[in-house]
């Protein structure tokens, strides 16, 4: 079962604002593609894959404001493939009633927070009780704790390592870490090999390929390597265009001592049924 963990549906503008594209052509460069998100050619991406997480994402901090119920009506279309997680703002004094509203009534299945995004720390009440909720619903969370592309956030409130506590506290929510909490790479590793709940996704990481083949032989040595997922964070890089990068990552090592990654590690990681893993299989 090939499972595509992260990727993404907005539309511009309806959904994304004009300071989080202005943020992402700064750091693109010429090299900036559009990246508002036709329904169709996110269908079309995802037929690389046997199921696909489609997550919604709401902050308003940034300017990204991507409602429950578009991905739930997108997902509804193709049960067969997809599968819709919630996100709501800690900023909103409602976000657990439409956390509930989205599990309950929406039938989403998961839910990704962002809090560099959300300008909310993990530390906050107003954080927490949203994954105390979570835990009740028995459902997962996709966590982006690391860097981002936006100007206005705080890497202060972004390590990985924020994380332990919360792993602690809800030990019964599974949670995954995406893009491998880059540029905190090793504290996610560590993150996960102490902590049973908590998985790493290792989407929109291959087009920095020295980082991304060192994140492998890192986990590798750490003994992770089965604790990472599939993910691809389209519409930035596409399911086909991670796992051929996952396929080509030993030509970093090619005529040089360097460790490589086992082919059966890699095929292992493009096949690994992450739904049963988060509990929604």
């Amino acid at each position: 079962m090939i499972v595509d963990v992260h990727t993404h549906v907005w539309e511009y503008p309806c959904h994304l604002g004009e300071s989080f594209i202005a943020d992402a052509k700064a750091v693109s460069g010429e090299g900036y593609k559009d990246i508002g998100v036709d329904l169709d050619r996110h269908w079309e991406a995802v037929q690389a894959v046997d199921r696909a997480i489609v997550l919604g994402f709401r902050a308003r901090h940034v300017g990204v404001l991507v409602p429950n119920e578009y991905v739930a009506e997108y997902v509804a279309r193709h049960p067969e493939k997809l599968i819709g997680f919630c996100s709501v703002d800690p900023q909103d004094p409602d976000a657990v009633e439409q956390l509930d509203h989205a599990v309950q009534g929406l039938r989403l299945r998961g839910l990704k927070m962002g809090p560099i995004y959300q300008n909310v720390a993990t530390t906050e009440p107003r954080f927490r009780r949203i994954l105390k909720r979570a835990e009740e619903h028995h459902i997962p969370l996709l966590i982006h704790q690391g860097t981002t592309f936006c100007s206005d956030v705080s890497l202060e409130i972004a390590n990985p390592i924020q994380l332990q506590p919360l792993a602690i506290e809800f030990p019964r929510l599974v949670m995954v870490v995406a893009h491998l909490g880059h540029p905190w790479i090793n504290e996610t590793l560590v993150l996960i090999r102490k902590h049973r709940n908590l998985y790493a996704d290792i989407s929109a990481l291959y087009y920095r390929p020295w980082q991304f083949y060192n994140a492998l032989v890192a986990a590798m040595e750490y003994g992770v390597l089965h604790r990472l997922l599939l993910g691809s964070d389209y519409p930035f890089t596409t399911p086909q265009q991670t796992m051929d990068a996952l396929r080509a990552v030993n030509r970093m090592a090619e005529n040089t001592n360097l460790p490589r990654i086992p082919e059966k590690a890699i095929e292992a990681m493009i096949g690994r049924d992450a739904l049963e893993l988060l509990g929604i299989g």
